[in-house]
């Protein structure tokens, strides 16, 4: 088990964000944290990803317990976050932002040699074809621009992979490309931890769900114990949610 959490909770104020939330994320499997908005994905991104501390339950790293202090200790400790907005400057090249603040060096000056090379490798090698590394990345489409950001993370090191809603604003064609992108990732021994809200584009990527509501969990389930419909139902709510639940979690 790389990342757990264990009965982890948040507030802010008087506003209950997070209570209770247990998950496990191990390498090579795509665990999927399922939602609505103001279900408390976000909240619970921003706990992994050292943005927040978290203020019940324990959070733990290859078992022992932690507590981050800021997004650099969560990257230092192999937790790569790639967000919505996925950090990029679209006037830039593509091998310009790969690097992105962490710029290879021939001395004092900037590798560019070193980095446009790496850059083509890196992508090709997570079978990413990008036509050329020197045009800009505000160029791509949006499913290789997440691509590029998955393999950037890969390459600096990631062990666990956090994806804010990578799909989200995508068509069926480019969300199909990230989800690809999300089964190499896994497949070259990631811990992947897959936030959305649609749960058609989880199912086929996922080895565990845990599905949020008003910030606390409908449970977690192994891709054995549950179905897409079921899946789809549960974030649907309705009456029958709680005892779908339940249901689920006996068996």
């Amino acid at each position: 088990m790389i990342l757990e959490t264990r009965g982890i909770g948040k507030t802010f104020g008087s506003v209950l964000a997070l209570r209770d939330v247990s998950m496990q994320v191990e390498a090579g499997r795509v665990t999927c944290v399922l939602g609505d908005n103001g279900a408390g994905k976000s909240t619970l991104i921003k706990i992994l990803a050292g943005v927040h501390q978290h203020d019940a339950g324990s959070l733990l790293v290859d078992g022992a317990e932690v507590r981050f202090a800021s997004p650099r200790d969560a990257l230092d400790r192999g937790i790569a976050t790639v967000y919505q907005d996925l950090a990029m400057i679209p006037l830039m090249s593509v091998w310009r932002n790969f690097f992105l603040g962490s710029e290879p060096r021939k001395g004092l000056a900037f590798d560019v040699g070193k980095a446009r090379r790496v850059a083509r490798e890196e992508l090709r090698a997570m079978g990413i074809d990008i036509r050329d590394v020197d045009q800009p990345v505000g160029t791509l489409s949006g499913g290789e621009r997440q691509s590029v950001a998955i393999a950037r993370a890969v390459y600096f090191g990631a062990r666990v992979l956090i994806l804010d809603e990578p799909t989200s604003a995508l068509g069926v064609k480019q969300a199909g490309v990230v989800l690809r992108y999300i089964a190499r990732a896994r497949d070259r021994g990631l811990g992947v931890v897959f936030i959305t809200h649609n749960p058609h584009h989880a199912y086929p990527v996922g080895d565990r769900f845990l599905l949020l509501k008003r910030g606390a969990s409908l449970g977690e389930y192994a891709k054995a114990d549950i179905t897409t419909e079921e899946l789809t139902t549960l974030m649907a709510g309705g009456a029958e949610l709680e005892e779908l639940s339940h249901e689920l979690q006996r068996e």
